[in-house]
């Protein structure tokens, strides 16, 4: 495997594909970031999209599962092997891609996180949003770090992990 590790992990995915009996080509790209901060270590961001073109629809449907659990699942096996055994300002964080699913997703989390937002603006009660990935929570997370007014935190042990958001300051 290449050094590279956009090409990697291309390689890494187009392999696991192959092992499934699905052949595919794996498009890399760079993901820009998106607030960089002075004092915070930068790590490399790859999107890896699977080329659809070549699946049938029940393969595309397999590939993502049950609300996106098995494409969740490989991105979270391709970050966990891919970074195995890098040193730290080698490693890279992987975000696998099928048929627009992360796109439609990300927009429909930053609606949810978004109107949690509103709530918690015009009640000044916490909301509890439901039903989200780590990496969706993380998402969340991320949307929320600018917002002063607002701060978020997770909730239970998974599968039953929420992500509350509450008026900044607030003890529980």
């Amino acid at each position: 495997m290449s050094n590279i590790p956009m090409q990697r992990g291309q390689q890494w995915l187009k392999s696991l594909l192959e092992l499934t009996g699905m052949s595919s080509e794996i498009r890399g790209s760079v993901e820009a970031p998106h607030s960089p901060e002075e004092d915070a270590p930068a790590i490399d961001s790859y999107w890896l999209t699977i080329d659809e073109t070549s699946l049938t629809p029940e393969q595309i449907q397999t590939l993502i599962g049950a609300d996106g659990s098995v494409l969740d699942a490989i991105q979270y096996l391709a970050n966990s092997t891919l970074n195995l055994n890098q040193p730290e300002e080698e490693q890279a964080s992987y975000t696998v891609e099928l048929n627009g699913y992360r796109v439609k997703r990300q927009a429909e989390i930053q609606a949810i996180a978004e109107a949690a937002a509103e709530q918690v603006r015009s009640t000044g009660q916490e909301v509890e949003i439901k039903s989200l990935s780590s990496a969706e929570r993380r998402l969340v997370h991320t949307f929320f770090q600018d917002m002063g007014d607002l701060e978020t935190f997770s909730r239970g042990k998974e599968p039953h992990r929420h992500l509350v958001v509450r008026p900044a300051g607030v003890e529980s």
